[in-house]
């Protein structure tokens, strides 16, 4: 964990109602996804969810093995509040770098360009223990450079295809077609699958 960018600087960015990331609703990319993908057991990750609008829509969508994680215990709380109906047990107050498990699936939405350009190989590597045998990362990047000293911190295709190529198959590496009004033409589409 950058100690810059700890959990007191997401728990101060949460109660100060900082989250320009949080769009309001799962993002189209993502629940379209997983609208075509049939088996409602497979175990889901989300790091660093936030209000984890994408879990709430999974888990109404029936899905019965999501579970968030994030620094903020304030994030959490907001999602429980709204989802009461969801496993306490599935919510991880934590450092996803220091989390230990194991996932069919691990969707990324706004966690990568919140870390710290210097924790990206540590993060690929991270999800590839965390994924099953054949698991899969799936979701969004950035593909825009902010020049930001601070999150988020923006990214391109090159990078990435140079960053998770050891570890992924990158079946899926492209702009994203559907993304929101906002982010349309500055994001990528992912669909990686884990290397044994």
């Amino acid at each position: 964990m950058n100690s810059q960018f700890d959990q007191k600087y997401w728990e101060d960015r949460w109660l100060n109602q900082q989250t320009g990331w949080d769009i309001g609703y799962a993002s189209t990319p993502i629940t379209e996804y997983f609208d075509r993908f049939g088996d409602k057991t497979a175990r889901i990750l989300i790091p660093g969810c936030g209000n984890a609008w994408e879990g709430e829509y999974l888990h109404k969508k029936g899905f019965t093995n999501v579970f968030l994680i994030d620094l903020s215990p304030t994030a959490l709380n907001a999602f429980s509040k709204r989802n009461p109906d969801f496993p306490t047990e599935n919510l991880i107050v934590g450092d996803f770098f220091e989390h230990d498990a194991s996932y069919d699936f691990i969707i990324e939405q706004t966690f990568f360009c919140a870390l710290a350009p210097t924790m990206r190989a540590d993060y690929v590597g991270k999800v590839h223990d965390l994924l099953e045998a054949d698991g899969r990362l799936v979701g969004l990047l950035f593909n825009i450079d902010f020049g930001n000293p601070h999150p988020p911190f923006g990214g391109d295709k090159t990078e990435y295809e140079g960053l998770f190529c050891r570890h992924f198959d990158l079946e899926i590496l492209e702009e994203s077609r559907n993304s929101i009004k906002p982010r349309l033409g500055s994001e990528l589409f992912i669909n990686f699958k884990k290397k044994s």
